[in-house]
């Protein structure tokens, strides 16, 4: 029998500690950010940095050299890449690939990492573009992090107490409810009140913590209320194949016409496999 709210004592402190060092964040996005806060900063120093990592060297110039950021010409160093995007914006890159590396190297129960990181990167592709289209300030790149990492509290559970994740889902598909309400009747929490929780403690942008946190009722946040939206608003898109319905909502608010989302639905699918494969190499 499945366990009860009253059965189970488990806190989000709990689910941060243990055997599996999830407190630990990505050293190496910590060391760069340090460095670009250096008023003698240069684009060949921040690039002898990641330089260290041959491999993520490797994987990060693909992705400056993909139709991602579609330049004309072939960018062959880290510290031109840095002066044409922006540290910004490789740092974004550089989060989102550590992060990547770091939760699926770790055992769980996700029946397919790959398809986990599918899911994400298209939600990430569509939070890209839909932040573009709205000229919004906090820039593309950032919200394209922000979707990828949206759903980084399921993959928390699903390494922390994978055969309660199972069970939650198995209650909201029998029980035709979305699984945040199985969380939280069986935790007291759900999984975006946690990735929340995990991004705060890592120390990353509060536009990140804040579109997880706010997922549920975007545009009433008391902060980043318009990339939440855009955050939820591309998560939706991304669930669901019918494009009437809750997204539509969601569009309205943000004023973008249906004809535009579909748009953008179809572009993200054309460039999805692509990004995977240069993010989830193997």
């Amino acid at each position: 029998m499945p366990a009860t709210q009253h059965e189970t004592e488990l806190t989000l402190a709990d689910l941060l500690t243990g055997e599996v060092q999830l407190a630990s964040p990505p050293a190496l996005y910590f060391e760069l950010c340090k460095a670009a806060d250096d008023p003698t900063k240069s684009s060949e120093k921040l690039g002898n940095i990641i330089g260290k990592d041959p491999n993520l060297c490797t994987r990060l110039l693909k992705i400056v050299n993909s139709a991602f950021f579609a330049f004309p010409s072939q960018i062959r160093t880290i510290s031109r890449a840095i002066t044409l995007i922006g540290i910004d914006e490789l740092q974004t890159l550089l989060l989102s690939t550590l992060i990547i590396d770091k939760f699926s190297a770790l055992p769980g129960g996700m029946p397919c990492m790959r398809d986990y990181w599918r899911n994400c990167l298209n939600c990430a592709l569509l939070a890209r573009l839909i932040g573009g289209h709205l000229h919004n300030s906090e820039g593309k790149e950032a919200l394209f992090v922000c979707g990828l990492l949206h759903e980084i509290g399921q993959l928390l559970f699903y390494l922390r107490i994978p055969q309660l994740a199972r069970d939650m889902a198995l209650q909201a598909e029998a029980g035709n409810i979305e699984v945040t309400q199985a969380e939280r009747k069986l935790l007291g929490f759900d999984h975006y009140q946690a990735g929340a929780v995990l991004a705060r403690l890592w120390r990353l942008p509060e536009l990140i913590a804040a579109t997880i946190a706010n997922h549920h009722d975007p545009l009433m946040a008391k902060s980043h209320p318009q990339e939440s939206a855009i955050v939820r608003l591309a998560w939706q898109l991304g669930i669901q194949s019918d494009m009437a319905s809750p997204c539509s909502a969601q569009g309205h608010l943000l004023k973008i016409p249906q004809p535009v989302l579909q748009s953008m639905v179809q572009q993200a699918g054309e460039e999805l496999e692509e990004i995977v494969q240069l993010f989830c190499p193997g």
